[in-house]
């Protein structure tokens, strides 16, 4: 090579190690660079086979990537193929040190090791390598195994080539200039295998923090249990049908897969505003229910009432205006007896309260008591009033602070520095409770406002709450009755129809509570009925 073609030489290496400085800016995909610098190491050394390896948890070496040129092998990286090996220990036991191992060798030491020929190198064990060898019928010769430092000098991964060859496509040795500039671009490597650390570092704590938060919520009720954990499934699965289909309003819609984590972390956080909630609210399990059961309350002043008619009943006996047996002191006792099971009956919430019961009540509540020499209702008022709530157990008032926990979701979201593969979970999160003909809440958004995310979370969450065995006032619906109910919300244009058919076609409804519904609560359903296709 004359003194011009050197000159060459060195321009394009300059120019190549540029380009892979500004990916190191640009590159979104870690694979891809990774890929690129270990291309340029083999345009530095025409290297037959290229390893790099990273630091795991466990302080060992995972492989990354892994290119045989003579063996046609890719693996790792952007391939998709996995690597079938055991990642490289780097202690034999808690005090004794790997240095047998060339790529644990230089992961401990951080010293570059350049080995002409493996199969004369006594310094370290090449066994493997000689094994290896022996099954393919290849054959290691020469080696360049090169550490990758952070910023603050530490090791967090090693590359490794191996067979440099010539020209003549023969194996030579890899000489200092080639060393010297592997190990600059093994520096460059290791800004972007840093870099994917932090990343990932970065992503998991997140996705740690919102479980935690999820799990918070989920804990505050002993009746909710689970919803935030499960509604994710539910979506995501809707979501993955609706991403196959092929016909209809949706068969153009499509996820990336960091479209895929923005709907999967905001199904997670839908809920989010219930950290706000009161419990004594969340916690209503019976309509007489505050910090404790008021039931309680309306017993004891049962029996109080039944001990002043025993005692004026005994009275009239002393004073022999009353038999020794009188069928109205038994009749009026059966009867407070009965009001009482009918009041705790009344107390558990259900689906619907008829206007007779509510009318018995009151009827009820008149009956009049002396207490602390005081004339007082049986019921209050307010008792009244929370045992003829009509459906539920929830007060209008108790029901608005719980509904408002989605503007409270809607506010925490929005508070949020998102990244821009992040920017639409306040959205997604936030639309859960709206309905396609914009009688939902909080905003009263139609189904043109709302983005397929927002309502496929819809019926995520509709499904579980309706599916939960864990509610405060109702046992968890038979699969029948709850798909017949949903059906009934499609028909309405409560929610999407076009994902709804999908939910139920597609069989994710099935395929959830296979594993996520009592196998008591699964029964037969039918689909075209749900559908309205009879």
């Amino acid at each position: 090579m004359n003194d011009k073609q050197k000159i060459k030489y060195l321009e394009n290496r300059i120019h190549r190690l540029n380009e892979i400085g500004m990916a190191l800016s640009t590159e979104s995909d870690s694979n891809k660079l990774f890929e690129m610098i270990l291309e340029e190491a083999r345009n530095i050394t025409n290297a037959d086979g290229r390893t790099l390896y990273s630091k795991d948890r466990q302080g060992n070496l995972k492989f990354e990537i892994l290119r045989n040129d003579s063996m046609n092998t890719i693996m790792g990286g952007s391939s998709n193929v996995e690597i079938p090996f055991d990642p490289v220990k780097l202690w034999v036991d808690e005090s004794t040190p790997n240095q047998s191992n060339v790529s644990a060798y230089v992961a401990l030491t951080g010293e570059t090791v350049n080995i002409k020929d493996a199969y004369q190198e006594e310094g370290f064990d090449f066994s493997g390598t000689k094994s290896y060898d022996q099954k393919t019928g290849y054959h290691s010769e020469s080696f360049l195994t090169v550490p990758l430092k952070n910023h603050e000098d530490e090791i967090i991964g090693v590359m490794q080539l191996i067979n440099a060859r010539d020209e003549k496509n023969e194996v030579i040795a890899f000489d200092k200039d080639m060393q010297g500039q592997v190990e600059s671009l093994a520096s460059q490597g290791a800004v972007a295998l840093t870099n994917k650390n932090l990343v990932g570092e970065l992503k998991t704590l997140f996705e740690a923090f919102i479980q935690l938060i999820a799990t918070a919520i989920d804990k505050k009720s002993e009746y909710t249990g689970g919803h935030c954990s499960r509604v994710p499934v539910i979506t995501m699965m809707l979501a993955d049908a609706v991403a196959k289909t092929n016909s209809g309003k949706y068969k153009d819609f499509s996820m990336t897969e960091d479209e895929r984590y923005e709907l999967y972390i905001a199904a997670w956080l839908h809920d989010c505003g219930k950290v706000a909630t009161p419990p004594h609210v969340v916690d209503k399990g019976t309509k007489l229910e505050t910090i404790f059961d008021r039931i309680e309350l309306i017993k004891t002043r049962m029996e109080i009432l039944k001990r002043d008619v025993e005692i004026d009943f005994l009275k009239k006996q002393l004073n022999g205006s009353l038999p020794v047996f009188d069928e109205e002191y038994k009749n009026t006792i059966k009867k407070i007896d009965e009001n009482i099971t009918f009041i705790e009956s009344c107390n558990v919430g259900g689906e619907f309260m008829k206007p007779e019961l509510q009318e018995r009540i009151i009827s009820i509540s008149e009956q009049k008591l002396i207490l602390n020499n005081k004339e007082m209702n049986i019921l209050t008022k307010e008792e009244v009033r929370n045992l003829n709530i009509t459906k539920g157990t929830l007060l209008p008032e108790e029901r608005d602070i719980i509904n408002d926990h989605i503007s409270i979701t809607i506010d925490m979201l929005d508070q949020l520095p998102y990244p821009k593969n992040l920017k639409n979970i306040p959205e997604f999160a936030g639309g859960h409770h709206e309905k396609m003909d914009g009688t939902g809440y909080p905003k009263g958004l139609k189904a043109d406002q709302m983005s397929p995310q927002a309502k496929i979370m819809a019926i995520a969450d509709i499904y579980e709450a309706l599916t939960a065995a864990d509610r405060p006032y109702k046992d968890g619906k038979k699969l029948s009755q709850a798909m017949r109910i949903m059906g009934f919300m499609k028909n309405d244009y409560h929610i999407d129809d076009d994902l709804f058919e999908i939910f139920v076609s597609s069989g994710v409804y099935k395929e959830y509570a296979d594993e996520h519904v009592s196998i008591n609560q699964i029964d037969k359903v039918d689909e075209k009925s749900v559908l309205g296709k009879r």
